[in-house]
């Protein structure tokens, strides 16, 4: 079915796999949308649950107030949208990018008359429509208010202020330490592996213990913002002899060190600095030292 109606609460442009599940979470919610994407076949299902297939990119911002993007990045919002009238609309965009990039799009679609906000998707397309999904929001208070009905039903909304690249940085920070997480997590499942358990009951016990490992990343996070390092539980040297631990692990059982000596590696700087009897949060002014230098020798 093709339209041009004006009778949307939302369209959405971009139907690869996360873009699909926001339309599908967006339909099961009752909402009414236009969805478009290059390859319209990917549409049909759309169609089949209730959603309307625009002609054009062009003809679904027309048919609606609210412009949700979930493309490949910022670079091919802006060659998307670059020549359709977006004045007067409210444009969300969903796809991954830095807080400069960010930034960038806002003043662009400024330009453009459009009201602009920035997302974050904090799940994978699974998770969408369910209670695990979040969707972080940044910029204009008054975007927020015309697509926050929709966003929520594809996900917990948190607006994160009025910073545009707020939500991209935020963004980043979890990215960051999951993936950093998941590189451990492998590891630590070839050391199960060399000893012949099962690796998915490293999982479970992951999962079990999760709130305590998100506990010590919130005082982390505090220590950090407070400058408070002093009298830790646990040191920035007993994590550097933990990830040496890891180390000589891996050669016992023959299994790749990468990871190990890495972590082990990062962990000594702040050790050298002379940090080692202060919290493994004093590991930040190590980094900010190296950004330091960076700066004056640029």
């Amino acid at each position: 079915m093709h339209s041009n109606s004006t009778h949307y609460e939302a369209a959405l442009l971009g139907l690869g796999a996360m873009g699909a599940a926001l339309a599908r979470a967006a339909l099961a919610g009752g909402r009414r949308v236009i969805v478009w994407n290059r390859t319209a076949a990917r549409a049909e299902p759309l169609v089949g649950a209730g959603a309307t297939l625009a002609a054009s990119a062009a003809a679904a911002v027309e048919a609606a107030a609210v412009v949700i993007v979930c493309v490949t990045d910022y670079a091919a919002t802006l060659s998307l949208l670059a020549d359709i009238d977006l004045r007067g609309k409210t444009l969300v965009q969903l796809s991954t990018g830095t807080p400069q990039e960010a930034r960038e799009l806002a003043a662009w679609a400024a330009t453009r008359g459009a009201h602009y906000l920035d997302g974050a998707i904090l799940a994978v397309p699974s998770q969408i429509g369910g209670e695990n999904a979040t969707i972080l929001a940044s910029g204009s208070e008054v975007a927020y208010a015309a697509a926050e009905p929709l966003l929520r039903t594809t996900a917990a909304v948190r607006f994160v202020g009025s910073g545009f690249g707020t939500a991209a940085a935020l963004d980043l920070g979890v990215l960051s330490t999951l993936f950093g997480a998941l590189l451990g997590f492998y590891q630590g499942a070839r050391v199960i592996e060399a000893e012949q358990l099962p690796v998915d009951g490293l999982g479970a016990m992951l999962v079990a213990v999760m709130p305590a490992i998100g506990e010590m990343i919130r005082n982390d996070a505090e220590a950090i913002h407070h400058s408070r390092y002093a009298a830790p539980e646990s040191s920035l040297e007993i994590c550097w002899r933990s990830m040496e631990l890891l180390t000589r692990q891996a050669a016992e059982a023959a299994i790749d060190a990468s990871f190990a000596r890495f972590a082990a590696g990062q962990f000594y700087r702040g050790v050298a600095a002379g940090f080692g009897d202060e919290s493994p949060a004093a590991m930040i002014k190590v980094l900010r030292a190296a950004s330091a230098q960076k700066g004056a020798g640029a």
